[in-house]
């Protein structure tokens, strides 16, 4: 296993492990069904997406990233093939981590790096959204939004066919933008761990919500995309930060029901075992409604 698995592995498991201890010690609502039927389901999503990822793209994102660095492919891989020649040592950084001599070169690199995972999670916000709004992309979506209760298993609960997906228009991201291998690594624990950390079925303080929520996505702010009610689920789509959803107009602070009693999951997926086993989850897109 690299050193780029084991720290996502390692935050992964960290994340997990807490949220799920404080949504046994604080649940903000009660599951309707028991916590062993949601999680098979939920937990055998995960493992079969990551198969899929490994299959499809055995090399993983950053594989992509070096092979684009070495091809000079990509916006910012142009960008530094443009840089004076006695920066030249200047993809240390991105692909190594190792330090510049050069202050003002290590300054260029910060800031693609730090450009490269605002774009990388913008991006993830439009897929988001994009997958609400294309009916063939929403049917496999949907699986995720059909949970009956909304827990930090919810966040790892992708039918593998929108994993695909969505890996492959990472990779093209990736590919032209030329992003660094270092800002994937950052993006993608980010991005896992925000996922865990907002579908908790936990409840902050509302005065901390309100606070916390000028910048992240909280539990309560999410459990609002997990609403029954369209115009609330077709909203809140950031799974880290709230500024997109702000910037793009498609934030709500407030849902009609409070947090305690807001209808969640979908109305044609009923709360059942059947519903929420393994084959019904792999299925689920392919039936006709």
């Amino acid at each position: 296993m690299d050193n780029t698995a084991v720290i996502r592995l390692s935050v992964f498991l960290g994340v997990f492990v807490l949220m799920a201890v404080l949504e046994a010690l604080l649940p903000a609502r009660e599951a309707v069904l028991s916590r062993k039927t949601r999680w098979l389901g939920n937990l055998s999503m995960v493992v079969m997406g990551a198969l899929v990822s490994r299959i499809l793209l055995p090399a993983t994102l950053v594989g992509v990233s070096l092979w684009a660095q070495q091809k000079g492919i990509g916006v910012f891989n142009v960008l530094l093939d443009a840089v004076p020649a006695d920066a030249s040592s200047s993809n240390q950084l991105l692909n190594s981590g190792e330090p510049l001599n050069n202050s003002s070169t290590y300054l260029v690199h910060i800031a693609i790096v730090t450009l490269s995972v605002l774009l990388l999670d913008m991006l993830i916000y439009w897929q988001h959204r994009l997958f609400h709004t294309v009916p063939m992309l929403w049917r496999f979506h949907k699986m995720h939004h059909a949970d009956s209760h909304v827990d930090t298993t919810t966040g790892l609960r992708f039918h593998p066919v929108e994993i695909a997906m969505s890996l492959g228009i990472k990779a093209a991201a990736v590919v032209m933008l030329g992003v660094p291998a270092i800002a994937i690594v950052i993006f993608e624990v980010a991005l896992n761990g925000f996922a865990l950390f907002n579908h908790a079925n936990i409840r902050l303080p509302q005065k901390w919500d309100d606070r916390i929520g000028l910048v992240l996505i909280t539990q309560r702010l999410h459990r609002i995309h997990h609403s029954q009610a369209k115009n609330e689920s077709n909203s809140n789509y950031g799974f880290s930060v709230s500024w997109w959803d702000r910037l793009f107009n498609s934030f709500t602070p407030r849902a009609a029901f409070s947090d305690e009693t807001l209808p969640i999951g979908q109305k044609d997926v009923p709360a059942t075992k059947k519903n929420a086993s393994i084959i019904a989850l792999l299925l689920q897109p392919f039936k006709k409604r």
